[in-house]
């Protein structure tokens, strides 16, 4: 007889408690494979595990589709950043605004080197100083920066920020969740190893090839071992016809 295993995706699990609880719900009343409380708790439990995992699910679903956009979004910021002190940097070797002034927006007056943009951190950190540098130039009378203009940088900055505070939602949310499903999944297994257990009590009288295939239609999962002979309809022949050998000689030997 093959060995059986626990399934170890929630999927899986999921899969076998609704085969199971499918399987006996439809069985006729004399046939109660599993009994009346096991079945009830099952039926309780799926629909909460069911539950919890369309929700996960769904916010993975939604997280997909929000790290796409966010990726854009992130992009954006970094090339209207880097843009603008780029442009910065040109205008101060031109001679167009003090090399000192860059001291506004936290950039090394010495050199004309971008700073390190490759974090969000630093995207949020950068935006910030060249946002606020660029305003408080203008607002002392400096001629504002075009091409790309500081407002348009803000738009991109804002917009960065808000998709960023939506990750960190969507991220407490699946966490949420996750940490909802880890209870779940100790229940899970805890009533599909009782649910299997009284599945095979109930056919252990049965040859093993029907015994396999009563099991499997209730969602147990068995796996052979290597080298180990499969079960076929032929394996309960031959098992059938030697316990009839045996049976006739006995009869014979009462004779």
């Amino acid at each position: 007889m093959p060995y059986r295993r626990l399934p170890n995706t929630d999927q899986a699990r999921l899969t076998a408690l609704q085969t199971a609880v499918q399987r006996a719900s439809e069985a006729d009343f004399t046939e109660q494979v599993i009994s009346y409380h096991t079945l009830s708790e099952a039926q309780a439990f799926l629909l909460q595990f069911e539950n919890i995992m369309r929700q996960y699910h769904e916010n993975f679903a939604i997280r997909v589709k929000a790290n796409k956009q966010y990726r854009h979004v992130v992009q954006n910021a970094r090339m209207y950043i880097s843009h603008f002190i780029q442009v910065l940097n040109l205008s101060v070797i031109r001679g167009e605004i003090k090399r000192s002034q860059k001291e506004l927006y936290k950039l090394d007056p010495d050199t004309n080197i971008l700073p390190d943009l490759s974090s969000e951190e630093d995207l949020l950190v950068w935006g910030k100083n060249i946002i606020e540098g660029e305003e408080a130039r203008v607002g002392a009378g400096g001629y504002p920066i075009y091409n790309p203009a500081i407002a348009k940088v803000k738009v991109h900055y804002d917009i960065f920020k808000e998709h960023q505070f939506n990750q960190q939602i969507h991220q407490q949310s699946n966490t949420r969740v996750v940490e909802d499903l880890l209870p779940m999944r100790e229940k899970a297994d805890a009533l599909i190893l009782d649910l299997w257990n009284q599945i095979e009590a109930y056919y252990k009288k049965e040859l093993p090839y029907a015994r396999l295939r009563k099991c499997q239609n209730y969602g147990v999962i068995y796996y052979y071992r290597n080298g180990e002979e499969q079960l076929t309809p032929e394996t309960d022949k031959r098992i059938q016809k030697n316990r009839d050998c045996e049976l006739s000689i006995k009869w014979s030997e009462l004779e």
